[in-house]
Formats: structure tokens, sequence, C-alpha cells
């Protein structure tokens, strides 16, 4: 049986828009001077994470959720349903929508669509996000994509550190230049573009768009789906459930001293913003730090947090 928690080293991915902050702000090696995304805690074919530590150290987590499923609470599924990420947009990124899980199922063949949400770590002044748009029927949102009617169509947000945004599958969006967010969605990497800024890559090729699967997937109207954060204090965690919806519940914890918890038959994904400390299971005392990722399994009945830190949480 596993009583340990369950250390993860972050795969990078090169984008457009990356910068150089995810090495700066957490220390890690990027691979890039345009490293847009540290796939934290990953799953996912297109870059699962080793496992560093205990038994399945050098096993991914793709091998863990398919042979060790008593690790997730015995949960159902071919794949394992989490992703989290850090983000750098040194540059707007694309404005883009996902599909829910049945338009992915029948099209893409996958098992999810992509609901996601937003912790917003940091951020320029006046940085904004897209979230969602002003069209009020299918026809009225073909016409504005198509005649590139960008400033009537997309609803702009200005952001701020400690913002939290939930964007739920069907919603037209994008992360604008300057901010950096923790990201928790579906494991899925399914992503309809529906304008690029007309931008080139290094051999002078435009992206791909996908006009038409964009439009089928997206809500119209837009709806607004922030959710009103419930906070917890108990010992030493002050505990703030941002979302808790079908896919996920994802909250944002700080820890001031000592706290004792419990898994009660859950798993747990925890991304450390900043601070450090240690977590004390029945197998010893475990450190982490700022840029750590790691997952406290069911098997892990009861442990201690201690130390001065911040985290999003999220579990399935």
């Amino acid at each position: 049986m596993y009583h340990q928690p369950i250390f993860l080293k972050p795969v990078f991915m090169d984008r457009i828009w990356g910068g150089t902050k995810l090495g700066e702000e957490y220390n890690y090696e990027i691979p890039t001077e345009t490293t847009g995304e540290c796939w934290g805690i990953s799953a996912h074919p297109n870059g699962p994470s080793e496992i560093l530590n205990g038994p399945l150290q050098g096993k991914t987590l793709i091998e863990a959720w398919q042979n060790h499923r008593e690790l997730f609470a015995n949960q159902d599924g071919d794949e394992f349903p989490l992703l989290t990420k850090i983000l750098d947009a040194r540059d707007d990124l694309s404005v883009q929508v996902h599909p829910d899980n049945v338009y992915a199922k029948e099209v893409e063949n996958y098992p999810y669509g992509k609901t996601e949400c937003w912790y917003i770590i940091d951020c320029e002044e006046d940085a904004e996000i897209i979230f969602g748009h002003h069209a009020v029927s299918k026809e009225e949102l073909q016409r504005m994509v198509e005649n590139g009617e960008w400033s009537e169509l997309l609803r702009r947000v200005k952001v701020k550190p400690g913002d939290f945004y939930y964007i739920p599958s069907g919603t037209i969006h994008a992360i604008g230049k300057g901010i950096m967010i923790l990201e928790t969605q579906q494991s899925s990497d399914i992503t309809y573009r529906v304008y690029d800024y007309d931008r080139t890559d290094a051999e002078g090729n435009k992206r791909e768009l996908h006009i038409t699967k964009s439009i089928d997937v997206t809500t119209i109207p837009h709806i607004e789906t922030n959710s009103k954060p419930i906070l917890s204090v108990e010992q030493g965690l002050t505990s703030k459930q941002l979302i808790k919806e079908e896919n996920f519940t994802v909250y944002h914890c700080k820890l001031s001293g000592t706290v004792s918890k419990e898994t009660k038959e859950n798993y747990f994904l925890h991304s450390v913003l900043n601070g450090e400390g240690s977590i004390v299971t029945s197998e010893g005392e475990f450190t982490f730090k700022k840029g750590d990722h790691f997952i406290v399994p069911s098997t892990v009945k009861e442990y201690r947090l201690i130390g001065n830190a911040e985290f999003i949480v999220s579990s399935p």
C-alpha cells in the first residue's frame, strides 16, 4: 500500500505566446525562451508526468492510473480525469473554445471535452482576458466571425492577482498577455481556435483555425458562470472553495502552521504557488517548496501539513 504523497516532474510546452517567467518564478529548468506551459500534474498522452518518489518512482502517472487504481479511490474511467498547468502568457493566446464530453467522444474519439478554471497568480496592470461573446444567435456569431468583427464580438475583462474564473466547455475565451495562471482542467488537449490575431510562426505560417467546430460547440448566448467562494478555517489552514462542479472541486489554500487532514476516500492534487513546508504521513515526512506538484493518494488516510505555503488543491 502507498502511504506517501506522489511527487511529479513537470512537463514543459513551447508556445508561440510563451516566455521565461516559469523559469524565473519557479526555478524550473525551462527548455526554451518561449515556454508557455508547465504541465504540473498530467496523465495526458501529450505530456505525462513522471513520478519522482516512492515505489512507483520512474513510472508515469498514466501507468499509476492504469495499474494502481487503489491510489485514486478506485475511480472509474480509462483516462486520469484532471490536468493541472501553470501558464505564462508573454503574449495573447488565441481566442478559442473547447467541446463538451459528448462532442469530444463523437467527433474527436476522446472521452473528455474540456471544462477548465483559472486562478490568476500574477498579471501586469490592466491585463485582460477574453471571457465570452456578445452574439445572441448562432447566425450572428457566424456572421461576426466571418466578418472579423472581433472588437464587437468578444467580451474583455480586466483581471488582477487572486481572481478566479470558471470556464465551462462551450465558453469562448483567451488569456491575455502579461498574465500567469494556474489552470485546473479536464484531461483533454482539444482546442478549437476561433481567432489568432493573424500572427505567424517562425516559418511564416499561420496557425490552423477551427471555425466550423468552434461555432458548433460555442454556448449561445454567453452564460455568466462565476461561482461564489466558500471560506473555511481550521487550525493552521485557511481554505477557499473556488468551484465545485461535476468535473472537479478546486480550493485555494493558505497554510500557516500545522493542520491535520483526511483524504475521506478521495485523492487530492496539490500545486505549491508560494512558500515551503512538509507533509507527514505514516511513512515519514516529505518536504515541498514553491513550484512543486504532488498528489495525496486515497491510500493515505490521514496526514499533516506543516509550514507556510500557498496551494491550489483540486479533486475530481
